[in-house]
This record gives C-alpha cells, sequence and structure tokens, in this order.
C-alpha cells in the first residue's frame, strides 16, 4: 500500500439493540435562596457511564523528535513506548507515524493494527535513527495534514500525540498550527525541552494535555506517559461533548462560568445569554465540571415559590456516529423570606470543593505567568496564599482531592524557590499540574507514579508497561471483551415473564393432578360404604 493512502477500516462495530446511557449529567446547588437578590454556584458534572465496549475506534497520529539530541536512551525509550502503543491497539484503530527533525517525514499512513501490520509497524520503530535539529512545527503541520486528509472520519476518534526533547529551532513556530477539534496530547522528555512550547500547543487543541518526563533514563517512564494518554483514548464514548447553560429571563443572569481551561461561548460573563463550554472528548470513567455562577434577581415583593433559575442541555457524538442530545433538564431553587445563612453565604461541600479545584488551575497560572516576569517572590507568595487557604478548608471539607491539591501547592513551593529551580523543574511541574486539573485528565507530572484522576485502565496500563516485552498483553479488543455490557434489559424482561408463565403452567398441572387425585379418592370412599341407589 502507498505510504500516503490510508488504510480503509473495517465496518463499524454494531452499536446495542438498545441504546445506552453513554453521559450522565448531575447537579448540585443549595436548595433554598433569599427572595432579595442573590447570587447562587450551581455545579454541572458530565460523567461517562458506559463501558468502554461501546468505545470509538481510534486513529492516531504519533509524532517522533528524531533529532541529535534523542540520541541514546531517550530514542531507545521513545521505540519501547511507541512498541506499547502498537501491542495494545485492535484491527479497528489505525496508526500513524511522523518522525521529525530539521526535516519531517511521514513513515507510514494511517494503518489499522493488525496481527499482520504489527511486525510492518514494529520494524518502523525499530528503524528510527537521531540527527539534526528540531522543527516541531514541521511534525505538527504534518500529523494535522494526516487527520485532516482522512476519507474514512465517520465515528472515529482522532488524536495526535507528539513528543519532544527538545527546544524549536528559531525559525519555525509551531503554535501558528492550527489543530482544528483535534486533541494533541504532548510529551516533554527531560530537563531541556520547551514546556512553555509543548503546553501552549497542547493547550490550543480542544482537550489536548501536556505530559511531564522528567527522567529521560528510566526506560518505563515514557512508556508509562504514553499508557497514561492511551488508555484515555481507547475508553472514549462520547466525541464533540459541549454543555449549554441557558439563564432563565426575568429570573437570574449568569455572572461566570469556570470550567478549567475548556473553551466557551462567549467568552465573557454573558449576563442574558446562554454559555456553551466544548470539552471534546469523554472517556469510560472520566468526568467533566462546570461552575456556574447566577445572579438571582430581586423577588423581595414575591410570595414564596419554587423559581427555574435556569436550564441545562448536553450533546455528544456516540462511536456509531449518531448525534445525542439530552433533554433539558431545569435548576430550581426555592426562593423565600427566610433561608439559613449558607444559602446566601455558602454553597453545598461539593460545589464548594469543585470552586476550589477550579480556583487551583487560576492560582498555578498566576504564580507561573509572575515567575516568567522574574518576579519570583510574588509567584511563591501566590501558591503560599493558596495553601494557607486550602489548609482551612480541608478542616471542614473532606475530599480526597484537596489533599492532592494540597501536596501539590507544596512542591510548587519547593520547585518555585529560586530562578534556576523553577526554569529546570518548576515550570514544567506546574504547566503539568495546569493542564491535569483544567482538563480534568490524567497527566504525566514528572515523577509522581498516580494521580487524581487516573481511571482504572489507566492504573491497568501503567502496570502492564512494566511487564518484559516477551509478556504478552492483552489487547484493548480483549479488555473489551471483559467489559461487555449484561444482556439488554427487555431481553431479561422477556426471560423473566417466560419463566413466570411456564412455572404458573407448570403449577396449573400439578394442582390438576392433585386435585384428579383427591377426587378419586372420594369416590372410592363413598361407594364402598354406600350402596348405589336403585
Amino acid at each position: 500500500m502507498p505510504y500516503d493512502e490510508e488504510e480503509e477500516p473495517p465496518p463499524s462495530k454494531p452499536g446495542p439493540a438498545r441504546p445506552m446511557q453513554a453521559v450522565r449529567l448531575t447537579k448540585d446547588h443549595n436548595s433554598d435562596a433569599p427572595l432579595a437578590p442573590n447570587d447562587q454556584k450551581v455545579l454541572l458534572e458530565l460523567n461517562g457511564v458506559s463501558s468502554a465496549a461501546t468505545r470509538a475506534p481510534l486513529d492516531l497520529v504519533a509524532v517522533i523528535d528524531t533529532s541529535g539530541s534523542m540520541r541514546g536512551n531517550k530514542l531507545e525509550n521513545a521505540k519501547k513506548a511507541l512498541s506499547f502503543i502498537i501491542r495494545k491497539l485492535t484491527d479497528r484503530d489505525r496508526l500513524c507515524i511522523v518522525q521529525f527533525d530539521d526535516n519531517v517525514k511521514r513513515l507510514c499512513q494511517l494503518r489499522c493494527v493488525t496481527e499482520a501490520a504489527r511486525a510492518e509497524l514494529e520494524a518502523i520503530v525499530s528503524g528510527l535513527r537521531d540527527g539534526g535539529s528540531t522543527n516541531i512545527e514541521a511534525g505538527l503541520r504534518e500529523a494535522v495534514t494526516v487527520v485532516g486528509g482522512r476519507k474514512y472520519t465517520t465515528g472515529r476518534a482522532a488524536n495526535i500525540m507528539l513528543l519532544s526533547d527538545g527546544k524549536e529551532d528559531s525559525d519555525t513556530n509551531a503554535r501558528s498550527v492550527e489543530p482544528g477539534n483535534v486533541p494533541v496530547h504532548t510529551f516533554g522528555v527531560g530537563y531541556g525541552h520547551d514546556s512553555k512550547l509543548l503546553g501552549a500547543v497542547a493547550e490550543k487543541s480542544l482537550g489536548g494535555v501536556y505530559n511531564y518526563v522528567a527522567n529521560s533514563n528510566d526506560p518505563a517512564k515514557l512508556a508509562e506517559a504514553f499508557s497514561r494518554i492511551l488508555a484515555g483514548l481507547v475508553t472514549i464514548i462520547a466525541q464533540d461533548l459541549e454543555l449549554t447553560v441557558t439563564p432563565f429571563p426575568g429570573e437570574a443572569t449568569i455572572e461566570n462560568v469556570y470550567a478549567g481551561t475548556y473553551p466557551k461561548d462567549p467568552k465573557d460573563p454573558p449576563g442574558s445569554l446562554p454559555v456553551t463550554v466544548r470539552f471534546g472528548t469523554l472517556s469510560s470513567e472520566e468526568a467533566r465540571s462546570v461552575v456556574v455562577e447566577l445572579a438571582l434577581s430581586d423577588r423581595t415583593g414575591f410570595r414564596p415559590y419554587r423559581a427555574t433559575v435556569a436550564e441545562v442541555q448536553y450533546r455528544f457524538r456516540t462511536a456509531q456516529g449518531q448525534q445525542v442530545t439530552s433533554d433539558p433538564e431545569k435548576i430550581t431553587i426555592k426562593r423565600s423570606r427566610k433561608v439559613a445563612a449558607t444559602a446566601v453565604d455558602g454553597a453545598p461541600r461539593p460545589v464548594e470543593t469543585e470552586v476550589i479545584r477550579q480556583q487551583h488551575v487560576i492560582t498555578i497560572r498566576q504564580a507561573v505567568e509572575k515567575a516568567e516576569n522574574d518576579r519570583m517572590d510574588e509567584a511563591w507568595n501566590v501558591l503560599a496564599a493558596a495553601l494557607k487557604k486550602l489548609v482551612e478548608a480541608r478542616k471542614r471539607l473532606f475530599d480526597p482531592i484537596l489533599e492532592e491539591l494540597q501536596n501539590e501547592l507544596m512542591k510548587l513551593l519547593a520547585l518555585f524557590k529560586t530562578k534556576q529551580l523553577y526554569t529546570q523543574h518548576g515550570r514544567p511541574y506546574a504547566i503539568a499540574s495546569e493542564a491535569c486539573h483544567g482538563r480534568r485528565r490524567s497527566t504525566e507530572k514528572g515523577d509522581e507514579a498516580a494521580g487524581p484522576y487516573d481511571t482504572q485502565r489507566v492504573k491497568q496500563y501503567r502496570k502492564q508497561v512494566q511487564q518484559p516485552h516477551e509478556t504478552p498483553l492483552p489487547s484493548a479488543a480483549d479488555e473489551e471483551l471483559a467489559e461487555e455490557p449484561e444482556p439488554e434489559a427487555p431481553l431479561r424482561r422477556t426471560a423473566s415473564v417466560v419463566l413466570r408463565l411456564l412455572t404458573a403452567v407448570l403449577s396449573l398441572l400439578a394442582f390438576s393432578i392433585m386435585a384428579s387425585a383427591r377426587t378419586s379418592g372420594w369416590a372410592s370412599d363413598y361407594y364402598g360404604r354406600y350402596e348405589p341407589y336403585r
């Protein structure tokens, strides 16, 4: 097959006869509010609840830096990480490998990862050689071209993984590449890479994350980072996911929407207009969350009543390419003259916890901005003030995520002590942490083993990469088979009805036999004791 001709994938896996719920919306907010004008926070969370057995097939473009600085362990470890991907993907998935140094080369077009293709792909990876400088823009642009030129796209999830250990050539600009709606997951290896650039490239894409691989000599670390992202890519159950919040006219306006680093439209506080947040993909077990600040209107002249203050609706595409739109769900709050103080000044614990998590993303970004402008003392003070507030919050809130945030702030404070320490370790760790919480996705953050958003599949894959290469691994197809949903509810109900009818018939038959036996015995006894009438 010519290298520039994509391979046609097998037919899409048919969906269940009865559509399963892939995404579930939960809402949390105060149930009461005063009639006087006041502000209320609403937590909206979308959860991936369906099995990964219904996941979208993957079109993955792996972009590998093979410049001279990758010589030795870095390139060998990159080969091992790519090999893990090849071993895990299925014949429903397609893989394209792009290498770049000062030039770029597409080593193969999108190939279905069949048993036969695995050997060819492994040979391509084994043949990677280092040399030249670092043209990240060329590598990224080629990957976007591959994705944009696909003929077979229905229901397929396109993603890009880009690895580099260096700084971009001065006459190139990877930030200028427009990825569209394709997630770009970047991997910075070692201490010399341009974390600002790789972080910006990932954030510019829809749902992409930057991953920081600190130890470039450990053969497992890069494979672990790749496996963490791959675990999400082979469990995608919803694409083009977006959520819209519409304030109810006369009852409320939207003051702000906090959605981490996901894009929202309009960007500025919309007031009486609806606001839409775009999340891109959602994998099984993952969640996406938004905090909406509502300004409730003055109703002091009204009797107490139940107010509909806003409406929520979400949309996504399934693995079969079907568009799903939820029914609108109302946000209602009882408004009255006398309410508890918490209904005015506070919020339910899940809401308060999510506000802290969202603020954590803002805190890291503010600290990084100050550090980049050589205001290290101010950056350190921003982190210290956030840590002090978080310690106080943990006295009344007990969510495990808060312990994670506290430990992260303490590590950031240590890495922001000097400009040199920040440049070498603090910057990439901070950018990876911001990506992790801003996207609410599992990401690699230096030498940390586990993350707060790790799914079961992530944990499985991180264990699997530790095994020797000769050890057989279950493919994603094997794992999907193990997660196949139970028989559809209508079939179970039909079987239950048939079983009940059969039981009733057998019971009736048994009763008839018993009744017949009793009647027969009574007649024999009667005629044995009395003479028949003549």
